[in-house]
């Protein structure tokens, strides 16, 4: 399986390629006054406003870092039953790719307590590798609040 490998801080994280819809580089974003912790705004997207979550800020309490490695993840988010939105990940380090069997990935021993997003962990010559899920980043709250409301095209 195809993964794209991404950074928090100095840990390695990957996401399956198959929610990939597009690697965008950095942008501006929209602020939205009121959001979620974590969403850091709004993004044009082929005439679609894509709300942005920056994944550094939500796992670590700090924004990601504007590098030129610094990139958004157009995720296929599942928002509903048999639906599906974009969901943007602003993340660092973003550029490589990784193949890896499924079941080269096993669990960490240390899951009470972490985020439902953080997945099972796999090992290579430089250290831990750990799975994000990607349907698993949004609380259900979050999810309705963006992506059952319209929002304002920008």
């Amino acid at each position: 399986m195809l993964f794209l490998m991404f950074q928090l801080g100095q840990d390695r994280y990957v996401l399956e390629t198959g929610q990939v819809e597009a690697v965008l580089p950095l942008l501006a974003t929209k602020h939205l006054p009121g959001a979620p912790k974590g969403i850091t705004g709004a993004i044009n997207y082929r005439g679609r406003a894509v709300p942005v979550v920056d994944l550094a800020l939500l796992a670590l309490g700090r924004p990601a870092e504007p590098r030129l490695s610094t990139r958004i993840i157009l995720l296929r988010y599942p928002s509903g039953p048999g639906s599906d939105d974009l969901l943007g990940l602003l993340v660092e380090q973003a550029v490589e790719t990784i193949e890896r069997d499924p079941t080269d990935f096993t669990t960490s021993g240390v899951e009470a307590g972490m985020p439902p997003y953080l997945g099972p962990v796999a090992s290579d010559e430089r250290g831990l590798i750990q799975w994000v899920r990607g349907e698993a980043l949004l609380t259900p709250e979050i999810r309705d609040i963006l992506f059952r409301q319209p929002m304002a095209e920008l």
